[in-house]
């Protein structure tokens, strides 16, 4: 059986202060049966439980979590309420048409106000803040992504809801270095993941769900009675098993090359005061982040700290996941020095908390849900670093194709499977040259160079 990890090991901030004791659930004890047995108790599998009893609250419902609620992405990401769908508006017509892409931005952009509706009627105090959404240019080289990225919203008829940004302007929503422009989104805003976790695993205890902790599901049977063994007993499932693992998933070998699990690093600041805050600026609190190839992205907590979030660790060969890279990753470092080259005046600010954890990479970046209705197995699955709001939507869409609610035309994500990542070592070493020359082509734009000659390989093989 998999050791357990305490919340403590991930150090992760939005654990640390979740308004829950953290107190490990019982694990599964002996068998037991229910209409829909979940595997996994983060974000994908309580929002499918909660979509499941919308439809049909008769539902018997049993979660089982291989360590405890929230202890994957659910619980380490950036407190993002994202308004932008995994594949950008561009890439998003360009496959599926305007009308798809279109459909599939507005949903987003409405499930983020309807997460923050549901924190109200549960009584879960998750710091929801509709603040929207912020992306620099900071470099004159990141001016045309900015107006890219505006323009394919235009096309969309979604003009209404961003907003082009000029460089004076830019700089008085957000007191950074090098700030040429942005790109304001008016949906979107943060949110406290670990509260909103932990809130809705308890309001579907209060439903009558079972969720047992500290169990690990050993195999998935499917047919007529598909059931989850697991670690301390059998849950079998009179109407579908769902497989909600996200990045953890690849550890099923029927789903290794369905995903790459990508590892994320975040650290986040003690309290800035007053003084600081005027010389930061960023006082709408946006959803925060720039034009850049390698991924940043800033929050401002209720509490007046400053979390910046950015690569991880490299690829590990063979999809491995282990909690100790993940701790020892070497970029902990390089983020302390962007936070201090984007605001020279946080030289020396006491950092409280880092931490990183795995988020999963379909190889097309489109999300997956499906179920089978012979097989009576369901999944959903690929969310890109966007899961908080995404993850919702996914669920909602699996508990109707359970329930017998088909989704609505402009649905691509529900598919039978994504593509297949390469076989190992050409997975290894495509996804390292990619993360390489990413990095590489950053440095290169921040010093006013021209990009490296792979660029244009590295663009092709890791963007959507």
């Amino acid at each position: 059986m998999t050791a357990a990890v305490s919340p403590a090991d991930i150090g992760s901030y939005w654990l640390a202060s979740c308004d829950d004791d953290l107190t490990s659930r019982p694990a599964l004890s002996g068998d037991a049966t229910v209409d829909v047995a979940i595997m996994g108790g983060g974000f994908t599998g309580l929002w499918a439980a909660w979509y499941l009893l919308q439809n049909d609250p008769d539902l018997s419902i049993a979660i089982v979590e291989r360590q405890f609620c929230g202890f994957g992405a659910s619980g380490r990401n950036g407190g993002w309420c994202s308004p932008r769908f995994p594949i950008n508006p561009a890439a998003l017509t360009r496959r599926f048409g305007a009308a798809t892409a279109r459909a599939m931005l507005l949903v987003q952009q409405a499930m983020v106000d309807e997460v923050g509706q549901i924190c109200d009627e549960e009584g879960i105090d998750a710091h929801f803040n509709r603040a929207g959404a912020l992306t620099l240019a900071r470099s004159a080289g990141q001016l045309p992504s900015l107006r890219q990225s505006f323009d394919a919203y235009a096309r969309l008829g979604m003009e209404d809801g961003c907003e082009l940004l000029d460089a004076d302007r830019a700089r008085e929503a957000v007191h950074a270095t090098s700030v040429h422009g942005a790109l304001r989104l008016r949906a979107g805003g943060t949110i406290h993941p670990g509260r909103l976790v932990r809130g809705l695993a308890r309001a579907l205890e209060r439903r009558g769900v079972r969720i047992y902790e500290g169990t690990e599901v050993l195999q998935t049977t499917a047919g007529m009675h598909p059931a989850l063994v697991t670690s301390g007993g059998t849950i079998r499932a009179r109407r579908a098993v769902l497989l909600a693992g996200e990045a953890y998933l690849t550890a099923q070998p029927d789903y290794r090359r369905r995903l790459i699990p990508m590892a994320s690093t975040i650290m986040l600041t003690a309290p800035l005061g007053a003084k600081q805050w005027e010389k930061v600026g960023w006082a709408g609190g946006e959803c925060l982040s720039s034009y850049v190839h390698t991924t940043n992205y800033l929050t401002r907590t209720a509490d007046g700290r400053i979390l910046f979030g950015s690569r991880g660790a490299p690829y590990r060969y063979a999809s491995d996941m282990g909690e100790t890279a993940l701790r020892e990753n070497g970029n902990f470092g390089w983020i302390r020095d962007r936070l201090t080259e984007w605001w020279p005046s946080l030289d020396g600010v006491e950092f409280t908390h880092r931490w990183a954890g795995y988020l999963g990479i379909p190889r097309d970046w489109l999300p997956t849900v499906h179920f089978d209705a012979v097989r009576r197995i369901g999944y959903s699955y690929g969310y890109t670093g966007h899961g908080v709001i995404t993850s919702a939507i996914c669920a909602r869409a699996l508990a109707g194709l359970v329930t017998g609610r088909a989704p609505g035309p402009h649905a691509p994500y529900v598919r039978k499977q994504a593509p297949n990542w390469e076989v190992e070592p050409l997975r290894w070493a495509g996804i390292r040259f990619v993360q390489n020359a990413f990095l590489r082509m950053d440095v290169a734009e921040a010093a006013g160079r021209s990009p490296p000659p792979d660029a244009s390989l590295a663009k092709y093989l890791g963007e959507p």
